[in-house]
């Protein structure tokens, strides 16, 4: 008896102590009351999580369609979660440190192995290594950070950098956020940020431009600082970002603003399977490419010569390889590529359309890394490491070594027989005097050599270079100062016939000069304003025999030089935490110099030989003629809510210098002009309205823009007018007037195996001749349609992931034909059949479309190897669609028959190995 009341007692005691447990651990959770009606878990977890402080860990895509419809009135933690999960398959476990972990199926165990003060086994050791880094990670993660020391204000700041953790350079471009506040800064180039927040608790995030997040615990007393070492790219395949990361899309008060990153850009198949830059953003919306093989693009209904494209600081004349079929950029040197549609940054000027600003790696400080790839007709390399502890460089090589590609063009094309080479070179080099002085150098050469058959070549070159020096006066001061020289040139060789052999050239050099300063004035109020100085020198054409049978007559037209000069200031104010806007002023001032000659015209008559009145001669450096004006840049942003957004902008700007040209694309006999006191410079302005939204937790991205253009002084030709060598290229054109206008729409998903965009773009661009040009009306001067307007384009970019190391890409591409001048009948004249001519530009080449597919293998995950690589196999024009490039007429037998070319009528198969070391 006494024994059964003993085991009864025991047994009494344990289902007490149990039950004393269960109930002391409910009655330390704190108590929730509120109303959650149909709100998203990610939304439900970060309310918690600034009631109680809980820390919510979980897999996002696999919460991210679940609703919570809860009412709760003092109920525990622990009671909310049971109800909520009830009939799903998620489990949860708590901590002593209130960390929720919610996994699927099964609970995660909290309590330690029997072994895990033990020491591990030798044999384990190396797997150990490999864990190490992720151990710490996670510490780092969950640990508090206390800033600041304690004070009476109710907000504090704190600033800090960002890091790579493998190469330890400062991350640009990173966003650093607190969701409950919705506060959120971005670092700059040297990857440094400042935020503003309440005092107290705050899980900060910290997200790079290839979406990986990072996360930080903080306990911010005052004013203080963190830096954060982050991953700088993804491994997994599962991520495409294409702007700078999910939440700037909603929170960034400029518009029009897209990034590209090296990781987007090798998911979207090419031509030859090379990444390029060029193409990359021709998947965006509201850029646009006249076709295949073509030079340069266009932006919101822009001329190829209103983009202004940036290699770190240097102007890229001509950003393409083999006429446009390859870009003029190594991949392996790439950074981040950022285009500017609209809200263009004060800092930039010179170009009416957008801004490409391609930023170039300078190396890491960790150790030596090289990266190559090797395709069907290009091979490249890269090397970037450290020297010494404060120098970085980074060196790219690329060229090609077969002409096989042409082989395989349409018959009837001039490539068809034609021989091509080109290579391009880029070094960089970062070095840090001190913690307050980089000085940086840069150089760039790509060189293009062609010929369509034996005895016409022609060659283009772009050289560049350019050194620059930043210098951090205090935490809120500093400036960069860049000079250097931007040189493109190209040339043509004719030796078809000893007695017509000749020399063709052209060549543009620019010496430039910039300060820029970013001033944090306070948390609201981040100025920035600086100094530009370009000086112009400009061979517009020479001429001469290449041999001494040749009875080529030489010829010059007069160089020109001109100096044109920028003020600006700018200021990103916060006014709310809602409202944020951006303004700016720049003052450019032109002047064109001697020597030269300055030719007077009738006023108000056609510029002609017969209207000539006088010419004036200007000696070196006197200022023949002077433009000058302000530019404004207005942008704004309205935070709706936590997931949309609504942005406005207007912009004005100038340009000094005009592509001359009668092609649709950039091509290498078009020639450059200086405004002068005939040629004006151009004009334009424009106005536009965006809203964004992000849904099911940023998974999804959606935008949708729209936009008005108005254009002054651009060029058209005349109708039969010579552009080369031409020392009168002002009787050549007519001023013309423009306007562009349309609307963007782009629907993005962010995370999945399956990821991509789908991007669409209503866009017109009309040309008229200007009311008071005295000369010819174009289309009796009415609106005609521009040579690159195509009012329909539609992109698609999709990525499957199979698995880590196996993906599937698709790109197709729809776009309206491009305008063309037809014969429409023919006449007697003269006793001569003559071909009467549509208006200009009346009617338009078949429509175009094109797929694209590739399949990208990554090579093992193991962490010791010789290297890491990669495979990339595909087809370019996977349908062998027959896209018309153009459409031209030759007479046969005295008979007009029309042709239509295409650069790629077939498939193009190709595979290219990549490796890193």
């Amino acid at each position: 008896m006494t024994r059964n009341k003993l085991i009864l007692i025991l047994i009494f005691s344990l289902i007490s102590c149990l039950f004393f447990q269960t109930a002391l651990h409910a009655q330390e959770q704190q108590k929730i009351s509120g109303l959650f009606p149909g709100i998203s878990f990610p939304r439900f977890a970060q309310q918690v999580n600034s009631m109680t402080g809980y820390q919510f860990y979980y897999n996002q895509e696999d919460l991210a369609d679940l609703q919570v419809n809860i009412s709760a009135k003092d109920n525990t933690l622990t009671q909310i979660l049971e109800a909520l999960f009830e009939q799903t398959d998620f489990k949860f476990s708590i901590d002593t440190e209130k960390r929720v972990f919610i996994t699927k199926h099964k609970p995660l165990d909290l309590k330690l192995a029997k072994d895990f003060f033990e020491s591990p086994d030798p044999l384990l050791k190396t797997d150990s290594l490999t864990r190490q880094s992720d151990i710490e990670r996670a510490f780092s993660r969950n640990k508090l950070y206390v800033i600041g020391n304690p004070g009476n204000q109710k907000e504090a700041t704190l600033k800090g950098k960002i890091t790579g953790i493998e190469t330890g350079n400062p991350v640009f471009g990173a966003v650093v956020f607190e969701r409950t506040e919705y506060r959120r800064a971005i670092t700059n180039e040297e990857g440094y940020f400042q935020i503003l927040l309440p005092v107290g608790r705050h899980t900060l995030f910290i997200q790079n431009l290839g979406g990986f997040i990072e996360q930080r615990q903080i306990s911010l007393q005052g004013d203080g600082i963190l830096d954060v070492a982050i991953e700088e790219n993804i491994i997994s395949l599962s991520e495409v970002t294409v702007n700078s990361d999910r939440m700037t899309n909603i929170s960034r008060p400029e518009m029009g603003v897209q990034k590209l990153n090296i990781q987007s850009m090798k998911k979207i198949p090419a031509v030859l399977g090379e990444v390029d830059v060029i193409r990359s953003i021709l998947t965006l919306p509201g850029v646009q490419t006249v076709g295949e093989a073509s030079v340069g693009f266009n932006v919101r209904g822009g001329a190829a010569d209103q983009n202004l494209i940036l290699y770190n600081h240097s102007t890229i004349y001509n950003p393409s390889h083999l006429f446009g079929l390859f870009s003029a950029f190594n991949p392996d040197v790439v950074e981040s590529v950022e285009l500017y549609k609209a809200g263009i940054p004060i800092q930039y000027g010179g170009r009416l359309s957008s801004v490409l600003d391609v930023k170039a790696k300078y190396g890491n400080n960790e150790k030596i890394k090289v990266t190559g790839g090797i395709g069907l007709l290009t091979g490249r390399l890269a090397v970037d490491g450290p020297i010494g502890e404060n120098t970085t460089f980074s060196i790219g090589a690329r060229s090609t070594y077969s002409d096989w590609l042409l082989q395989l063009l349409e018959e009837n094309t001039d490539f068809k027989d034609g021989r091509a080479s080109f290579y391009d070179l880029n070094v960089s080099i970062s070095h840090k005097l001190d913690n307050k002085n980089i000085i940086r150098a840069n150089a760039y050469n790509s060189n293009d050599n062609f010929r369509f058959d034996r005895d016409t070549t022609f060659r283009y070159e772009n050289l560049n270079f350019n050194i620059g020096w930043t210098h951090y006066f205090n935490e809120r001061l500093e400036a960069e100062f860049v000079v250097g020289r931007d040189n493109y040139s190209f040339g043509i060789e004719g030796r078809d016939n000893p007695s017509n052999s000749y020399d063709f050239g052209f060549n543009i050099r620019q010496d430039f000069a910039k300060i820029h300063f970013n001033y944090d004035y306070d948390f609201r109020h981040k100025f920035n304003f600086g100094i530009q100085s370009t000086r112009y020198r400009l061979n517009p054409g020479k001429i001469q025999p290449w041999r001494l049978e040749s009875i080529v007559a030489p010829e010059e037209v007069n160089q020109e030089q001109a100096l044109e000069t920028a003020f600006y200031i700018g200021d990103n104010i916060e006014i709310s935490e809602q409202l944020t806007v951006s303004l700016g002023g720049r003052y450019a001032l032109y002047n064109f110099l001697g020597p030269n000659t300055s030719r007077i015209y009738t006023p108000g008559l056609p510029m002609a030989r017969t209207t000539l009145i006088r010419e004036e001669t200007f000696n070196a450096g006197e200022v023949i003629k002077t433009h000058h004006g302000p530019e404004f840049r207005i942008s704004g942003r309205y935070i709706l809510n936590n997931i949309s957004s609504l942005k406005a902008g207007y912009n004005t700007g100038r340009q000094f210098i005009h592509l001359v040209t009668n092609n649709a694309a950039i091509a290498p006999t078009d020639i450059w002009k200086l405004s002068d006191n005939n040629i004006l410079p151009q004009w334009g302005d424009q106005i536009s309205l965006g809203y964004y939204r992000n849904l099911k937790v940023d998974k999804y991205e959606f935008s949708i823009e729209t936009y008005h253009r108005n254009l002054r002084n651009l060029l058209d030709f005349r109708s039969g007018s010579t552009l080369i060598l031409n020392n009168t290229v002002e009787q050549a054109v007519v001023r013309s007037q423009g306007r562009a206008y349309g609307a963007e729409v782009l629907l993005r998903k962010n995370t999945g195996k399956l990821n991509g965009w789908i991007s669409y773009t209503y866009s017109r661009s009309l040309l008229k001749t200007a009311k008071d040009e005295p000369a010819e009306k174009i289309n009796n001067g009415e609106w005609y349609p521009n040579n690159f307007d195509q009012p329909h384009n539609a992109v698609l970019v999709g990525n499957y992931e199979w698995s880590k190391r196996f993906s599937t890409s698709v790109n197709a591409n729809y776009s309206t034909g491009r305008p063309i001048t037809l014969p429409v009948a023919k006449f007697e004249y003269g006793g001569s059949e003559r071909v009467f001519f549509s208006d200009r530009n009346a009617y338009r080449i078949p429509d175009y479309f094109r797929i694209d597919l590739s399949v990208n293998i990554e090579g093992n995950h193991k962490v010791r190897k010789l290297a890491h690589s990669s495979w990339s196999v595909g087809v370019y024009n996977l349908l062998g669609r027959r896209n018309p490039y153009s459409v031209y007429f030759t007479p046969v037998n005295g008979i007009l028959e029309g042709y239509k070319l295409s650069i790629f009528a077939q498939p193009i198969p190709f595979i290219s190995y990549n490796f890193r070391i």
